[in-house]
């Protein structure tokens, strides 16, 4: 197995959106699809990879915009995994009608990711990335995180020098801070973190540079 991350930059808000594939076999994810969906499935057939599932570190509407295109583009329907307590925001597309905006309709069915879930590229393959549970932001956000490229895809949880939001429905400033302590800080210092908007970082450089923690 040959792991590599692809790293986009889409939509109106500029989303960080992701690809991990296996070089080997061809199999890949898509990690929080934004608008302009189409550069993912184009980058994914540049790349050789099949595209065989969506991870959503949680429901708002810049983070999934393009699933609806990006599953219908395959039969069957590439399945979508998705907390269960971030449901209500995706059956609403994401709050995107908040904000003026809307989206491509989004598959009616989801599959679950709890705390410590494991994932692979393709449901029949060994595990890649475990499912980090990390509320605060909303009730649902979840984590990517990928031991063996010491990788952890933190959606909106913890930014370079910043942290997520906590002013929508299921934010909480106290619960995003244990959030991050308890899920990111326990990581080691080396770490990278891959944030749903804005440049990467680490989890040493955040520890110590910080000014929300």
């Amino acid at each position: 197995m040959t792991l590599e991350i692809i790293h986009l930059i889409l939509g109106p808000l500029g989303n960080n959106v992701y690809l991990l594939g296996d070089h080997t076999s061809g199999d890949a994810v898509v990690i929080d699809p934004s608008f302009e969906s189409r550069a993912v499935l184009d980058q994914a057939e540049t790349l050789g990879w099949t595209l065989r599932g969506i991870w959503l570190t949680h429901g708002h509407f810049d983070h999934l915009a393009g699933a609806g295109e990006i599953a219908r583009a395959f039969t069957p329907h590439l399945p979508v995994g998705l907390h269960p307590d971030d449901l209500a925001w995706y059956r609403q597309e994401g709050g995107a009608g908040q904000f003026g905006m809307s989206i491509s309709p989004l598959p009616q069915e989801t599959s679950p990711l709890t705390h410590g879930t494991p994932l692979g590229l393709r449901a029949d393959l060994p595990p890649v990335a475990e499912v980090r549970h990390a509320p605060g932001h909303s009730a649902g956000h979840v984590m990517f995180y990928v031991e063996r490229l010491g990788t952890l895809f933190c959606g909106d949880v913890i930014f370079y020098q910043g942290i997520g939001r906590t002013d929508l429905a299921g934010g909480d400033l106290e619960t995003l801070l244990e959030s991050i302590r308890a899920q990111v800080f326990s990581l080691p210092d080396e770490t990278r973190l891959l944030p749903g908007h804005g440049p990467e970082t680490t989890v040493g450089f955040e520890r110590a540079n910080n000014p929300f923690l």
